[in-house]
């Protein structure tokens, strides 16, 4: 199935998530049309792909502004080494090294949203390679809205009522570095969530956990947590409701972060370079069925860079 939207091609890629882009020219400014057409195709697919764009740190970023305000790099770790670019996070083969004593060199959490430890999480991630190894290094994405839709409805019904906290900390087993302590020490970041958060574009419900940064349910014993969230997680990961996108030089992932969690590749080695480069977006504050917003028990919401 092909959906034309103007000179906009949408490629739908799987049954629930993701669809490539084709059509457009992401080396110049974009029309207002384009942007619509690549906004509803996000807001549909949940993460959206563009094939052969060899674009600069600067063309990234202006394509970035049409869909909202840059965010610093990360929360806690340093942008590319260019004064003149803090939006800009390098994601390279060898960015585990220095954050832990023993590591296999990608050392990453499970599926994920970005960055779900602050009270306002990006609104959406953009991802772009330049250099990719010959063979391993897939990234998957997952809707959450088919997830929670998945769920039974006495099920989705009890999700509704519930809160979990959210924290930033090294991935479970892994021996961290004294610097990577010092840095979430110097920010900590824990915030409460709705585990059900109304989108605030579509009006959609989407489960809002996930392995890389939920730490326990809110208000039940640490056992009910633990099965709870293995009950969610199973959900999310459901291999109906995945995409795998092999990446090439050139490639670009846009993707909702408000809706879809992802998993980082997990067949990588240090044999080979890899180079890519993350934009995220500046969020809204997750507000869950019962219209409570999320609360920060640690840290500063993530805001944009002062232009």
């Amino acid at each position: 199935m092909t959906q034309t939207v103007s000179a906009v091609e949408v490629r739908p890629q799987s049954g629930w998530t993701g669809a490539e882009i084709h059509g457009v020219d992401l080396t110049g400014p974009l029309d207002e049309p384009e942007v619509a057409a690549i906004r509803a195709a996000l807001l549909k697919w949940k993460v959206v792909f563009f094939r052969e764009q060899f674009i600069d740190h600067d063309a990234h970023l202006r394509f970035a502004r049409y869909f909202g305000s840059p965010t610093p790099a990360h929360p806690l770790f340093d942008s590319i080494p260019d004064p003149a670019y803090p939006t800009i996070y390098p994601i390279f083969k060898d960015r585990f090294k220095a954050r832990f004593t023993e590591t296999r060199g990608y050392d990453k959490p499970g599926w994920h949203a970005d960055v779900t430890a602050a009270v306002n999480p990006p609104a959406a991630s953009i991802l772009r390679a330049e250099t990719i190894p010959p063979y391993g290094g897939d990234t998957q994405w997952a809707n959450t809205v088919a997830a929670y839709d998945g769920l039974s409805e006495p099920l989705r019904k009890f999700a509704d009522t519930l809160r979990a906290v959210h924290r930033f900390t090294p991935p479970a087993g892994a021996d961290a570095s004294e610097d990577y302590l010092r840095r979430v020490r110097k920010r900590p970041l824990v915030s409460e969530h709705p585990v059900v958060r109304g989108h605030p574009e579509t009006g959609e419900k989407a489960l809002y956990v996930n392995p890389g940064f939920t730490t326990h349910l809110v208000g039940v014993s640490p056992h009910e947590s633990r099965r709870l969230l293995a009950l969610f997680y199973d959900e999310l990961s459901r291999p109906e409701y995945t995409v795998r996108f092999r990446w090439e030089p050139g490639s670009i992932a846009f993707w909702d972060n408000r809706s879809a969690v992802h998993l980082a590749p997990q067949d990588l080695t240090l044999d080979h370079d890899r180079r890519l480069y993350r934009v995220t977006l500046v969020g809204d504050v997750p507000r869950g069925p019962d219209g409570q917003e999320s609360v920060a028990l640690e840290g500063e919401p993530f805001e944009a860079v002062e232009s």
